[in-house]
């Protein structure tokens, strides 16, 4: 199976699906940080998913999607920003070519926009207790069963490490911290869609 998974950098789920026998691609515009350049692609990720894979798995930029960003979206409507960011994510789902698709992204605007997403998932499903409601739209693909829930566990530590994403002080890469993908959400994509 040849996977592309675009708008990645962290290569998280990259390294997954590599464990799981896949070649898998990470691509984005920036370097890997994942330790593995080998199998990462710098460049625009709608030109590369173009080309013949098994599955495609997305993350597009959520900046101007998100509902945690609400207070700018009339900004961001009016510099053109919103509308970038809906033509770059409906990009996706047009991928006929393309058998497997999932299209990651915070709850937001694509859920009226687009339509509404097949599963809304949570870190504590797959080990992390932590919140962060994240929406996949699929294409070819089963919703992903939860592997280690540990919502109990969650519910019994304090707000600051439940919510420890949502309270990220500003700072020049919090963008891209609060977007990195846990691990065992990684992990779960691997083993259930890099079959």
């Amino acid at each position: 199976m040849r996977a592309l998974i675009a708008c990645e950098e962290s290569q998280a789920v990259t390294c997954a699906m590599r464990r799981k026998g896949v070649e898998a691609y990470s691509c984005d515009l920036l370097p890997a940080s994942g330790g593995h350049p080998e199998w990462h692609i710098q460049a625009d990720a709608l030109e590369v998913a173009k080309m013949a894979w098994d599955l495609v798995l997305a993350f597009p930029p959520c900046t101007s999607l998100a509902v945690s960003g609400a207070r700018w979206f009339e900004e961001k409507r009016r510099d053109g920003r919103q509308q970038m960011g809906i033509g770059f994510f409906l990009a996706f789902t047009a991928l006929d070519h393309v058998p497997k698709v999932a299209i990651e992204n915070p709850v937001g605007i694509m859920s009226t926009i687009y339509r509404a997403p097949d599963q809304i998932i949570q870190p504590w499903m797959f080990g992390h207790p932590e919140t962060k409601a994240t929406c996949l739209w699929l294409k070819g693909l089963s919703p992903l069963v939860a592997t280690r829930d540990v919502r109990a566990e969650m519910e019994r530590l304090p707000e600051s490490e439940v919510h420890r994403v949502h309270r990220m002080v500003p700072r020049p890469d919090r963008a891209r911290m609060r977007s990195k993908t846990y691990p065992g959400v990684a992990a779960a994509m691997a083993e259930q869609w890099g079959k």
